[in-house]
């Protein structure tokens, strides 16, 4: 699968009703092409781990991500670790899966 467009140009849509979770192979594509450094956590959520110089720097991310979180109206989970490691976890919980909202918003952040 192809993946169309530049995802940190594309916005989060509502994700209730007939939106089916990613396959293996749709969510495989934007993690090869898209993506790097996230993987696939039985194909339901997305993760990646981060590390910083210090703990300011670890908090001045989490701030940035919530920013991005709240305009994209997509929320990660944010575990702080470590006091200069954050692992951020993300899914689409109302599908129990994956969405393009998930890499839309993983892009972002690695922007």
């Amino acid at each position: 699968m192809q993946i169309s467009g530049d995802l940190t140009q594309k916005h989060c849509k509502p994700s209730e009703g007939a939106v089916k979770p990613l396959l293996p192979e749709e969510y495989e594509s934007y993690l090869s092409q898209s993506l790097h450094g996230w993987k696939a956590i039985e194909e339901k959520e997305i993760e990646r781990d981060y590390k910083f110089k210090d703990f300011q720097e670890a908090l001045d991310f989490i701030a940035r991500v919530g920013q991005i979180a709240e305009e994209e109206n997509h929320h990660p989970d944010i575990f702080l670790h470590n006091w200069n490691k954050v692992k951020l976890t993300l899914s689409t919980h109302t599908i129990k899966g994956l969405s393009e909202n998930d890499f839309i918003v993983a892009a972002k952040i690695d922007a």
